[in-house]
């Protein structure tokens, strides 16, 4: 079973976010005025943890959604330039920005060129095959309109 990664970091930040939102605006200033003088009022462990979290949670959804992920080399189908077990860290930026969890793609920056290694999600898997979540990484050799000869 394949973890969805950027789903996770997305809901967490939100929920952090959120609850450290809704403390800002409307719970710390009920604390602060029932506190005793000359004392801070006590911040409950989930604000504190939310206020903490959410600033690290909101950087790396965004690190790994439009600058860079790490994939780990799965087959030996790249060797051997890439063996198996290798990481490669992908440049998210090349070909387009991606919504995290919807996936679609909201900003074109470039095109995949002859030699380029790729990692994508073969696109004809159904719903119900075990491999749907898998990460192919291989090296584009045709371009749309090209003809391959095996």
């Amino acid at each position: 079973m394949k973890v969805d990664f950027a789903l996770i970091l997305t809901v967490l930040s939100a929920v952090t976010g959120i609850v450290w939102l809704l403390d800002r605006l409307f719970f710390a200033k009920r604390r602060a005025l029932t506190a005793r003088e000359g004392e801070e009022a006590a911040e409950p462990a989930i604000v504190d943890y939310s206020r903490s979290l959410f600033p690290v949670l909101l950087f790396v959804l965004v690190l790994r959604s439009f600058v860079a992920e790490p994939f780990r080399i799965p087959s030996e189908s790249m060797m051997p330039n890439l063996v198996v077990g290798d990481f490669i860290l992908v440049n998210k930026f090349n070909y387009g920005l991606r919504l995290p969890v919807a996936n679609k793609k909201f900003m074109v920056v470039g095109q995949p060129k002859r030699g380029d290694v790729v990692v994508f999600r073969y696109p004809g898997r159904s719903d119900g095959d075990p491999e749907k979540g898998v990460d192919y990484i291989k090296r584009v050799i045709g371009l749309p309109g090209d003809v391959i000869d095996v």
